[in-house]
């Protein structure tokens, strides 16, 4: 998944700008996730679409 396409998995705000990071998932290691610079900061939970773990 390109920067441009990308979504932060938390908030849905479109990735590209400072402090966002993409990864995949630690649990399934199969889905892209996506975290903004804000719900980094602020530890929002995320779950991933693919296995339904949930982080930070």
């Amino acid at each position: 998944m390109a920067f441009s396409d990308a979504r932060c998995t938390s908030c849905g705000l479109a990735l590209g700008a400072r402090g966002t990071v993409q990864f995949k998932c630690p649990n399934c290691g199969e889905a892209n996730l996506g975290r903004c610079m804000r719900c980094r900061d602020q530890s929002v939970v995320f779950t991933c679409p693919n296995c339904a773990f949930e982080g930070p």
